[in-house]
């Protein structure tokens, strides 16, 4: 494997015009959507397709084979491939299987759930989508123990079409060191001196955004319920490619006094900021009743076994042995055929 090194990586810069977009709305909206990158967006998927093709028709007369991977929302790479009798297109679904066949769902015209996407980016979806039936395979971020009954039905509805699962790409093992090494280091530090299994770990991730009455019913509820936690809270990315304005940082507000709360004798909690939200969030005895459930019953107790098992399956997926492992290699041989 010696001779694929990175040597063997080229990027291509290809120019898009300036585009005028609104400056993201640090005020939170009902669906948390970032409306201001849709131009950038169509701007993309509209000025990419003419570079693309003529890197692909010049990379078809000296290659056997060209492959593009591309995004769900790129499909104007496989129309491009579709050209080129010795170019294939592949797309890469970031989405989950689950997402992948409700989409599906929605297009045979069952009923759609409603208040995920503005009317503007299903707009967008409906034109950046069009030529994704003219791929030869699908590739998903997923696994088999995790996702195989839905791969399934997928395969079973388009026999045409190959698909691999070669997820998690999220690493399942972290290197120490780094940047934030000293930050994650007090975190796990925090984190060993509690009983085994004691402790609650809360994040609604990077794309959601609480109001400051969710972020307080939020904090009510955790530090009611008694239970220890690690509660991740952060505002989700914005997007924003503008340079940050003075005095614009958003800083969570707490209730008063909950952070010297927290750390009485009884209640251990840990609350982070620097790592990573949900638009309709219950009341705090809901989230305080609903954290004793997990932590505090036979039902909580369950569930969290499963996880367990859950990520032993993930971690032997990419193992040298697992079942994702298995299809990148199909992948690639399949390509190199």
């Amino acid at each position: 494997m010696a001779q694929f090194s990175v040597s063997n990586i080229h990027f291509h810069d290809f120019d898009i015009p300036q585009i005028v977009t609104p400056p993201p709305d640090i005020h939170i909206s009902s669906s948390n959507f970032p409306s201001h990158m849709l131009p950038t967006f169509t701007a993309a998927s509209t000025h990419l397709r003419e570079p693309l093709g003529v890197l692909l028709r010049g990379l078809s007369t000296t290659i056997r084979r060209v492959v593009v991977v591309y995004d769900t929302m790129m499909s104007f790479a496989a129309r491009e491939a579709s050209f080129l009798s010795n170019a294939e297109a592949y797309c890469f679904n970031s989405c989950s299987v689950f997402a992948v066949l409700h989409f599906i769902w929605e297009a045979y015209g069952n009923p759609a759930m409603k208040g995920l996407r503005s009317p503007d980016y299903l707009e967008f979806l409906a034109e950046s989508t069009q030529w994704v039936h003219l791929c030869q395979g699908d590739i998903f971020n997923a696994c088999d123990s995790v996702e195989g009954r839905f791969l399934d039905i997928i395969a079973g509805r388009q026999l045409d079409k190959m698909l691999w699962a070669l997820g998690p790409f999220n690493p399942v093992a972290f290197e120490t060191g780094g940047a934030h090494h000293d930050h994650h280091k007090k975190c796990l530090e925090w984190l060993n001196k509690q009983p085994q299994s004691s402790v609650i770990f809360v994040s609604f991730g990077t794309l959601i955004t609480m109001s400051d009455d969710q972020i307080t019913q939020f904090a009510m509820g955790l530090e009611k319920s008694e239970q220890r936690f690690i509660w991740v809270l952060r505002d989700a990315d914005q997007g924003d490619i503008y340079k940050p304005e003075e005095g614009r940082a958003r800083k969570a507000q707490l209730p008063n006094g909950f952070e010297e709360r927290i750390k009485g004798i009884g209640l251990a909690g840990l609350l982070v900021r620097e790592w990573a939200q949900k638009d309709e969030l219950l009341s705090s005895d809901a989230i305080e009743s609903s954290i004793r459930k997990l932590m505090v019953s036979d039902e909580g107790n369950m569930m969290r076994k499963r996880a367990k098992e859950l990520s032993a399956n993930l971690c032997r997926a990419v193992s040298a042995s697992g079942t994702s492992t298995f299809h990148l290699e199909s992948f690639l041989n399949h390509i190199s055929r």
